[in-house]
């Protein structure tokens, strides 16, 4: 900001933070290149202005213009299709069909596709819902160049005469998580069902964040690699979760086990889960780290012979892929609970493997049993007292470790895949309690039409409870409704499909503390005379969208379809993942981008929203902000835009609260600083002149983004959305019982 109150760009210092370009290979300096120019562009700004004045920005997608989830045509009626029982088969058999390009350990490669579905999982991480199998992301960079993932591009090559066979109907993500399902069946392990539905990505756009790469450094910094913090999903870029051998590769047990439960936390996995999946994962199969010249070059740096291996025939018996060399338990393609049964009845001793990693043998080892080993993060395990009870109770009794082990595979693995109605197939269990289910919706619904007419009324009248803001001397909720049904629904992010308005869960705690949704409960209050008069067939979620549009329609936007048949959560579970990330004093571009591609909102539709801003007024009280965006806040128009292209904005100190914001140059109007983001970013002014130039293209852009928002959540299937098909006055509608 000029000593003039302008705000100047400075690209230079973006690209200042990544000094560490100088030293990548060419390729990977060329990719960075690229993503650089797509995801960093100059002073987008971010802040707490909804269109009220409080709460978090509608979202943007940065350049890409597409959202996770657009499958190719067919794909949902081809899934539907899938003979899952016809592919489980095929896997069945590629199990034991030992080929000699790359031979099966035990000569049986389900441990390996377990590993291959874990891995691929595994990187999903619930502080921004990236990572996990749909995308099937694990195919592009950097993930496939992860260490951990170290020669799984020839499970994948393995797996590709099948995905071939079945086509469109079998996606990679599916495939992936089904061999590992099916790999854990085959071994007499417990499975509790399987979600088919994963929708291929064709980029690695939607986890390039996920790192190693420049929007990594860019959005989620890590000075000592082997120490991130959330919210990266592991505690070492790269790897799935943390250092095996242990805390920056010191064989340190108790460390180890801070780490596990750190990084199995950023995935909402609880102690019985993450010692349930380290169990069950390490019943079958074994390490490789035949010698120390390691694997080779990884993808990223040689795709045409990726991980060659360095040790002898760089297969079999000269694999290379942890670094590790050794079995966990005596028969690896079996499940049973005799890991837990070593770990708590051995002496373990650290040792250096054949290629030089600190790994754990047993102590005055029998002939037998030196082919066996344990990682310090297995060892780890004994030493935590929580874990530890966990060890010596499945060590004892198998049926309670069967139980956590299969209900703790598929919630990693499907975690990703948001509700239960993203699935589809005959193996999709009950929903559970990380799908957050919601319950049905009423046998009759309210006549919408009915609650519109009532919502109009409201509109116009003040109540005590909370006094509705006075312009040109009559009060008005409108631009209260619309903030409420907006905090309401932005809270959904595209990267796992949490959140939305469906459930109404601001009424509950955490959001309801929310600074963002300051006053939103007595606004609630407002409507409820309404809620109760038609009583279960009018849902909180129904009334508080149906309230936004009614309010937007009333200030002269465009009329709007409503889709009814929403429910009501009975908590706020789930919430605690979604708060907002982005204040008035945000002054970053990466990270406002990074929150439109959570939203799954494009840059026009972003604009769009923000014309919003045209309503209402801000509260000190609530904010920290006052004043209103334009001359009329009652009527929805492009006037903000007009006002915010063609006045001069200068620097003002709101009295008492001392945040920043821009007065007009000899007018009473103001605006934030993400307001000025649409002035002074080339892509986003761009868009905004247009609206600027034609109130009919931004009223209808803004009903379209609007709509979509507010339905984003009303899921029907990997791809559809009831509200395609739904009929806005349902039949049998309840009647009338009071009027306000």
């Amino acid at each position: 900001v000029s000593s003039r109150g302008t705000l100047s760009l400075a690209p230079a210092g973006l690209i200042a933070r990544h000094p560490s370009r100088r030293r990548l290979a060419p390729a990977r300096r060329w990719r960075m290149a690229r993503l650089l120019k797509l995801l960093v562009v100059p002073a987008l700004v971010a802040a707490r202005c909804p269109f009220g004045g409080e709460g978090p920005l509608p979202g943007g997608h940065p350049v890409r213009g597409g959202r996770r989830g657009v499958a190719q045509a067919g794909f949902a009626e081809a899934v539907a299709k899938l003979d899952i029982d016809a592919v489980k088969e095929d896997l069945k058999e590629l199990f034991t069909k030992s080929q000699e390009h790359w031979p099966a350990d035990f000569g049986n490669y389900a441990p390996f596709f377990l590993r291959l579905a874990w891995h691929s999982s595994g990187s999903y991480r619930i502080s921004d819902g990236r990572g996990g199998s749909e995308g099937g992301h694990q195919r592009f960079d950097p993930e496939r160049s992860w260490g951990d993932n170290t020669n799984l591009d020839k499970a994948r090559a393995l797996l590709m005469p099948i995905k071939v066979k079945y086509g469109l109907g079998l996606s990679w993500g599916d495939l992936i998580v089904l061999a590992g399902t099916t790999a854990i069946e085959s071994m007499g392990g417990p499975v509790l069902g399987f979600c088919a539905g994963r929708v291929d990505a064709f980029d690695n756009a939607d986890t390039v964040a996920l790192g190693p790469s420049a929007v990594q450094e860019a959005l989620y910094p890590c000075a000592v690699n082997g120490t991130c913090k959330t919210p990266l999903g592991s505690t070492t870029v790269g790897l799935i979760y943390l250092n095996p051998e242990g805390p920056l590769g010191e064989p340190n047990p108790a460390g180890s086990a801070k780490d596990i439960r750190d990084s199995f936390g950023r995935m909402a996995v609880n102690d019985s889960e993450t010692t349930a999946l380290i169990g069950g994962g390490h019943a079958f199969g074994k390490t490789h780290g035949a010698c120390p010249a390691g694997a080779g070059a990884s993808p990223m740096e040689d795709p045409a012979n990726p991980w060659p291996g360095k040790c002898g025939t760089g297969k079999g018996k000269d694999a290379f892929t942890s670094g590790f060399e050794f079995q966990w338990t005596p028969e690896p393609l079996k499940w049973d609970n005799v890991y837990f049964k070593q770990l708590q009845d051995l002496e373990w001793e650290k040792y250096k493997g054949p290629a030089d990693h600190w790994q754990w043998r047993i102590k005055n080892a029998s002939p037998e049993q030196q082919k066996l080993g344990m990682l310090t993060s297995d060892v780890a395990l004994t030493v935590d007292p929580e874990y530890k009870k966990l060890v010596e109770a499945w060590a004892k009794d198998q049926a309670p470790f069967d139980n956590a082990f299969a209900h703790a595979w598929y919630k990693i693995a499907t975690r990703d895949m948001g509700p239960v109605t993203r699935c589809v197939g005959k193996l999709v269990p009950p929903a559970q309690e990380f799908q957050y289910p919601l319950p049905a919706p009423a046998a009759k619904l309210a006549d919408f039409d009915e609650v519109r007419a009532i919502i109009k009324k409201v509109l116009t009248i003040s109540y005590s409870v909370l006094p509705a803001d006075v312009y040109d001397g009559k009060p008005n909720y409108g631009p209260l409704f619309v903030r409420l049904a907006w905090q309401c629904a932005s809270t959904f992010r595209q990267t796992d499909w949490l959140g939305g308005c469906n459930g109404a869960r601001l009424r509950f705690s955490p959001q309801k503390e929310w600074p963002a949704n300051v006053a939103l409960d007595k606004t609630l209050l407002v409507l409820k005379p309404i809620k109760d008069a038609f009583g279960e067939g009018l849902s909180w979620a129904d009334l508080i969208v149906l309230a936004g549009n009614t309010a937007v329609e009333s200030a002269g936007g465009r009329a709007m379809k409503f889709c009814g048949g929403r429910t009501d959560a009975t908590d706020g579970k789930g919430s605690e993942y979604l708060a907002p990330r982005l204040s008035g004093a945000t002054m970053d571009s990466v990270a406002l981008k990074n929150e439109m591609e959570i939203m799954g909102v494009s840059l026009r539709e972003w604009t769009a929203l923000m014309g919003a801003h045209s309503l209402g007024q801000m509260h000190k009280t609530r904010s920290g902000y006052q004043g209103a965006w334009t001359s009329d806040p009652t009527k929805l128009s492009n006037e903000y835009f007009r006002e915010l292209l063609l006045e001069e904005w200068e620097e003002h100190s709101v009295q008492n609260t001392k945040l920043l914001q821009y007065k007009a140059k000899g007018k009473e109007l103001y605006m934030l600083k993400p307001d000025l983001a649409l002035r002074l970013d080339p892509e986003l002014s761009a868009i905004a002149q247009e609206y600027a130039s034609d109130n009919d293209l931004f009223l209808s852009e803004f009903a379209a983004a609007w709509t979509r928002m507010m339905n984003a959540d009303r899921f029907d299937g990997p791809t559809g959305n009831v509200c395609d098909k739904a009929v806005e006055k349902p039949t049998g509608a309840a009647p009338l019982v009071l009027l306000m």
